[in-house]
């Protein structure tokens, strides 16, 4: 992966063999913890979307590196899971401070990579396994810059191929609406709205949720 302040992101990644990486309510909860420790240090989330099998984020970048990274460490208050799964996040928090210690400043690739690393032992831990839970590379794709824009989008099994008029100011409505039907098109809700692990309720009204940047979004044009 590779980030550039100021751009927008399209971010996902698949469990490894298409397997499950979200196993209870509780999972999905503790890895939007994740997401609030590892990511908005240096991004905006504009829309998420958990699926039982992969995850997506859209993302503004406003910067690629933080110092005193070694200093982020977990907010116990906010721990949702299960007492198993407080625990494993324990053990696995006390690795990951170990590495923030010995490097002062951090990047957000470094950071994605964190996350998934703490919420895969998380899980191996809970599941009584020991194999890897994503697929070993984390795919980002530019929405914002013209040259780095890559037409075509992450789905279960297949791809999409996109074809918009003016990509760095169309893609990331395309973007923003693929994510939030994400749910619908798998067959799990049949409204956006019912899926309750994404944005889109907090668009929509229904919910007041704090990990999206309305503004943000507001600046892109971006609407459900």
């Amino acid at each position: 992966m590779h980030f550039e302040s100021e751009d927008l992101y399209h971010v996902f990644n698949l469990g490894n063999n298409r397997q499950k990486i979200f196993f209870t309510r509780a999972n999905y909860l503790f890895f939007l913890r994740k997401i609030n420790q590892h990511i908005l240090p240096y991004a905006d989330v504009l829309a998420w979307c958990l699926m039982p099998n992969h995850f997506h984020l859209m993302i503004y970048v406003h910067t690629v590196e933080v110092s005193g990274a070694e200093e982020a460490s977990p907010d116990t208050h906010q721990m949702t899971l299960s007492h198993q799964m407080s625990n494993s996040d324990s053990k696995s928090s006390i690795g990951d401070q170990n590495l923030r210690r010995q490097e002062k400043k951090q990047d957000l690739t470094q950071s994605i990579a964190v996350m998934l690393r703490s919420y895969t032992r998380a899980i191996n831990m809970q599941e009584g396994r020991t194999s890897s839970l994503f697929k070993a590379h984390t795919q980002a794709e530019c929405l914002t810059t013209p040259q780095g824009i890559t037409p075509v989008f992450f789905n279960t099994g297949f791809r999409t191929q996109l074809n918009v008029w003016i990509p760095e100011k169309e893609y990331p409505q395309v973007c923003f609406n693929y994510i939030h039907q994400n749910p619908v098109k798998a067959g799990l809700v049949k409204n956006a709205e019912d899926w309750e692990f994404s944005s889109y309720p907090d668009y929509c009204g229904i919910r007041n949720g704090k990990l999206i940047n309305r503004k943000r979004a507001e600046e892109y044009g971006l609407v459900i």
